[in-house]
């Protein structure tokens, strides 16, 4: 875990949520439901093994002033997965051609 003991220490990197977290940006112009959909179940169930492995989706968050996801007018998701397996961000990113952007914002190994 990320930690700061005492005033005379440095911040150092630490992770205390789960093996390897990543935090990936959805990004498409105006993302409907079904678009964010398509790219959680990517996420979740991956599809070639060792090239886009299947990961836990911990989190979904929409950094916009209402904190809310509205279908057909949102351009930005954040999700947070966890998993130790490859995950290959880029365009057209989900099931079937959704045209949804991935990119990879974070990433938080797990302690070794």
């Amino acid at each position: 875990m990320a930690t700061v003991t005492n005033s005379n220490a440095k911040a150092k990197a630490g992770n205390g949520l789960g093996t390897r977290t990543r935090i990936i940006n959805l990004a498409k112009s105006n993302m409907t439901q079904a678009d964010l959909d398509a790219a959680i179940l990517y996420l979740s169930q991956g599809e070639t093994s060792g090239t886009d492995d299947a990961h836990t989706v911990a989190g979904i968050s929409v950094l916009t002033e209402s904190g809310v996801f509205t279908s057909g007018t949102t351009d930005d998701v954040q999700v947070a997965v966890q998993g130790t397996g490859v995950l290959t961000v880029g365009s057209n990113f989900g099931v079937g051609a959704t045209g949804v952007t991935a990119s990879l914002l974070a990433e938080f190994a797990g302690q070794a």
